[in-house]
């Protein structure tokens, strides 16, 4: 049996990462059977390589070996190509063509982005797999063939079978053996390796001096997410060979030609909230506002009623009421103010504002409030002031008391000592 190095030497396939390794080892032990592979991993790690390893080191080795892109070839031509047709069998079919399956008998079929096969193909191809037969398009007659299939996919086949785009049963006839290849960002210690052999070939090819890297520009390579893998390495290194008059490479002049580097792109986080969700919030919110709206002009309204009028003490008291139900409202988590407003009915005498009559004990913290002198102003803000001045001096500057004295947060208190200016 051949070993690992020496047929990565052979197919060039460079690097020494533990799992590449791997994936080599597996292909050359199931090289001498017939087995059908599957060779899974990303777009641009090389995928095609291990099929032709496994067609090399076969019994089939003097027989065809034939790669077919399926995921270039049309829906409706697709069984044509796989399995030839019949004259008269379409449109355009002006005479039999024998194929890819009956052309590679005795060989070996190298079927790439399998999971791009319509489902239609896919029943054809899974009676290939299950015992040998094919018919060709336009035509009644079953034809054996004796042909070897390795697969190789960039798909997450659960997911495409989940979603009933690829069959069941034909991924586990195809994935007998699987062979998964890792991808660039994984074979850290194997990237500058890969560089540096593109750059020779690249300066054979254009016949200059080969580039180098400074070993922050080394460091810069192998940090790198590569999404495309190995053929965006093989990509960039033909752009630096070219483009580049000093073929000594810094890391900053590298990091212009790495797309996206250093971008911090925001996540896409999927959500199950529905268009309707959001309405409903914003209907929502729109309410709120407008209440809060109505509510501050009918605060505005009996402002100006109780500023107006010779008020005795009595409406001093429940001037006095109001502040601290405002406060309270305010303290609720900051939510609009809110208070059930009674129609205001002046009379000759004094302006009676109807509403409920908050009880008051003996201990009642808001007692000192009602010794207000009946010649004080009625105006809501110097009411407000001169009941925290009184608090602060009770509690002799602790605003935490009178916080609760007041019956606000100590927050919200904070931000009227920093409005008054006390």
């Amino acid at each position: 049996m051949e070993s690992v190095q020496a047929t990565k030497q052979r197919f060039g396939i460079i690097g020494n990462d533990p799992k590449l390794n791997r994936s080599v080892e597996k292909a050359i032990q199931v090289a001498p059977t017939d087995i059908s592979v599957l060779v899974t991993g990303e777009s641009g790690v090389g995928k095609e390589s291990i099929p032709k390893i496994i067609h090399s080191l076969s019994h089939r080795k003097h027989g065809k070996y034939i790669a077919v892109n399926c995921g270039a070839i049309p829906e409706g031509t697709i069984d044509s190509e796989l399995f030839g047709h019949e004259k008269g069998a379409f449109t355009g079919a002006t005479s039999t063509r024998n194929g890819y399956f009956e052309v590679a008998d005795g060989g070996t079929i190298f079927l790439d982005e399998v999971g791009e096969l319509p489902l239609t193909t896919q029943v054809r191809l899974l009676r290939v797999l299950e015992n040998g037969e094919f018919i060709k398009v336009g035509s009644s007659k079953v034809q054996k063939t004796d042909v070897r299939i390795v697969a190789a996919t960039n798909v997450n086949m659960f997911e495409a079978i989940k979603k009933e785009r690829f069959r069941e049963d034909l991924y586990y006839r195809l994935s007998t053996i699987e062979i998964l290849l890792p991808p660039l960002r994984d074979r850290e210690e194997d990237i500058h390796l890969l560089f540096r052999k593109f750059a020779s070939d690249f300066a054979t090819k254009y016949k200059m001096p080969t580039i180098r890297l400074e070993e922050e520009a080394i460091l810069l390579l192998e940090k790198y997410h590569w999404s495309g893998n190995i053929r965006q390495l093989r990509n960039i290194a033909e752009q630096v060979s070219v483009l580049e008059q000093n073929r000594t490479i810094t890391a900053n002049t590298l990091r212009g030609y790495l797309p996206n580097i250093g971008s911090n792109l925001p996540a896409v986080i999927s959500s199950d909230k529905k268009d309707s969700d959001f309405s409903n919030e914003r209907e929502i919110l729109y309410k709120v506002l407008f209440d809060m709206k109505n509510d501050l002009n009918d605060l505005k309204k009996l402002t100006m009623e109780l500023m107006q009028s010779d008020n005795s003490k009595e409406v001093q008291k429940e001037n006095e009421g109001l502040i601290r139900k405002i406060y309270r409202d305010e303290d609720e988590d900051d939510q609009p103010i809110r208070f059930d407003k009674q129609p205001v009915k002046p009379t000759t005498e004094v302006l009676q504002i109807t509403s409920p009559v908050i009880p008051q004990k003996e201990d009642d913290k808001y007692h000192f409030a009602e010794e207000i002198e009946e010649e004080e102003t009625l105006s809501l803000h110097d009411k407000e002031l001169e009941l925290i001045r009184k608090s602060l001096e009770r509690h002799r500057g602790k605003r935490k008391a009178a916080a609760e004295e007041l019956g606000i947060s100590e927050r919200t208190l904070y931000r009227k000592i920093k409005q008054y200016d006390l």
